[in-house]
């Protein structure tokens, strides 16, 4: 099987390079694709090396599958060239998410709406995976009603510009900026443009792709995303109110029973999620499971999960599993 990675020099693109490896996906040759200046470049994968080639030789080749991770103005305008050749596009960017004709997809929660029409599959934000992938099996069973979610997130989630510039302040050292203000020993309560109500459009993901992803409109969501300086995973507080009163005890039952959730939920020995225990893995961790004492039928979690991981690149792959394993490809 001939699997592209489009954007394959990057930081989401090495990962999912990393983790195409890891789980052994069924890869028989590796297209590297990444902008002009990085083609001809050399990439190792499972012990060989791969040259880096530009979009159209990458279509030319003819991949079953093309992992993008490259930007939504490079996604808006190749993954439908991709497609158009019969080449299967799990999409990393903004591009597609909210594109009613396409599957916006967590495989753990709504693989199975996938079909082998759908050509272009959007992959949801990092932020919005791991809310999600916790919400689903509670979901299920007392229905949301309404989420007020905080995020810290990481600053990979930005990229290498971002990581640099919080190492060098950790030094001391001058250097390019990635933020608009330091990020080390500071928040940015600030992740992405800021849209006409006053809301960041990150924000607005988790809001618009959490009802998308669920297949419920009704579900009520406000958010807050800020940068903190650390570098593990994403975390998330999470105040959940349902229309069923709910036991906590069987809420740690469904969590703990749910694919791809680890509880870690013991206050009296100070055990919880910390991104520093996310790192490079791919689960969702939940713990501070507790009941919001100020109203009925509400909960609050606190959510943790490597972003460049079940975040972006793991879920990618995963989709990529779901159609090879059901033959959609």
């Amino acid at each position: 099987m001939k699997v592209a990675v489009v954007g394959a020099t990057g930081l989401v693109g090495t990962k999912m390079l990393q983790v195409l490896e890891e789980r052994n996906f069924p890869v028989t040759e590796l297209i590297p694709v990444a902008s002009e200046k990085s083609v001809g470049k050399e990439i190792a994968f499972k012990g060989k090396q791969y040259t880096v080639v530009g979009m159209q030789t990458a279509i030319d080749m003819r991949p079953a599958v093309a992992l993008f991770s490259a930007g939504g103005s490079t996604s808006t305008q190749w993954a439908p060239a991709f497609a158009a050749a019969g080449i299967t596009v799990i999409d990393n960017s903004s591009a597609w998410r909210m594109d009613p004709a396409k599957k916006l997809v967590v495989p753990e929660i709504n693989a199975g709406e996938l079909t082998p029409a759908d050509k272009i599959i959007a992959n949801p934000n990092c932020s919005t995976i791991q809310m999600v992938v916790a919400l689903a099996p509670l979901h299920k069973r007392y229905t949301a009603k309404r989420i007020v979610v905080s995020t810290y997130q990481s600053v990979t989630g930005t990229g290498v510009k971002a990581v640099n510039q919080l190492m060098n302040e950790r030094k001391g050292v001058e250097g390019e900026m990635a933020y608009k203000y330091p990020i080390d020993l500071n928040v940015i309560p600030q992740i992405d443009v800021f849209l006409e109500n006053g809301y960041t459009k990150e924000e607005m993901k988790m809001v618009n792709e959490t009802k998308k992803i669920m297949g419920d409109d009704s579900i009520r969501v406000t958010s807050t995303t800020v940068r903190i300086p650390v570098m593990g995973g994403h975390s998330e507080s999470v105040n959940i109110e349902f229309e069923e009163d709910f036991d906590l005890n069987e809420v740690r039952s469904l969590l703990s029973a749910s694919p791809g959730v680890v509880v870690v939920d013991d206050p009296s020995a100070q055990q919880y999620p910390m991104p520093m225990d996310a790192h490079e893995r791919d689960e969702v961790f939940v713990g501070r499971i507790r009941r919001d004492e100020t109203q009925p039928n509400t909960l609050n979690l606190w959510i943790v999960s490597d972003n460049l991981r079940k975040g972006a690149a793991t879920n990618a792959v995963q989709i990529a599993e779901y159609l090879v394993a059901h033959r959609l490809l």
